[in-house]
Formats: C-alpha cells, structure tokens, sequence
C-alpha cells in the first residue's frame, strides 16, 4: 500500500504544518482563558480592561491591589502580544506563506520553526535585525 503523499513546503511537511497549527490553536484557547481570569469586559476585545481587585479598604490591602493590578496590566500586554503572533503564524499558515521569511523571502526552517513556531523571520535576518539596534 502506497503512504499518502505529504505536500512540502520549504522543509516543513504538511504533518509537521499541521502539528504546529494544532499546538498554536491549543494555545490560543488557553491564552484567552488566560486573558478572561485578569480582564472585564463586554466580550469585545477592544472593550477589555484589567480588572483592578478589590481587597478592602485598609493600607495593605490598597497596595496589595495596585501591585496585582500592575501585574495584570503587564501580563495581559505579554498575552496579548503573544496572541497576535499566534493569529499572525495561524494566518500564514493558511494563506500557504507559513515558513517563509518576510524580510528575505527564503524558508526559515523545520528546526526554528518547531522551536519557535510563531518565527516569522529566519535566523540571519532575525541576527541582522538584533546587531541594527
């Protein structure tokens, strides 16, 4: 019996795609869960806002909420960053772009893509980026 045939893009095979899309969408599911626990809102993401925690009324408890509130707001920023990769891969996934380099237009690789799926830069184009600053 013959195997299916594997449509290749750049070194990433369709299965390796596919487990990676997978893994992006698990994660976007829990980044989200994520996002709820420190936000309120009316379901709009334009409408969130963290939550500021309400422990009473005494000193301690004010400052104990300001520093969770603080907290929060840098938190939902690095989720939400990292949510916009997310969406950013998943998008390149199907728009058939997926490991491709957008500065070079060269693959990036099975290997960084797996380590970190969400690279939307190859290695030396990320190293160039990083020594221009």
């Amino acid at each position: 019996m013959k195997e299916p045939k594997k449509t290749i893009i750049n070194d990433l095979d369709q299965e390796t795609i596919n487990q990676i899309k997978e893994d992006l969408l698990a994660k976007k599911i829990d980044i989200a869960k994520d996002l709820g626990t420190i936000e309120q809102g009316s379901g709009n993401t334009k409408d969130h806002r963290v939550k500021f925690p309400d422990y009473g009324t005494k000193t301690d408890e004010n400052a104990q909420e300001v520093g969770e509130y603080t907290t929060n707001l840098a938190t939902e920023k690095i989720l939400e960053s990292t949510l916009r990769d997310i969406n950013g891969a998943l998008s390149r996934i199907d728009k058939g772009t997926y490991g491709i380099c957008k500065y070079c237009s060269q693959p990036i690789g099975k290997k960084r893509m797996q380590a970190r799926p969400v690279a939307s830069a190859c290695i030396a184009c990320k190293t160039k980026l990083q020594n221009a600053f």
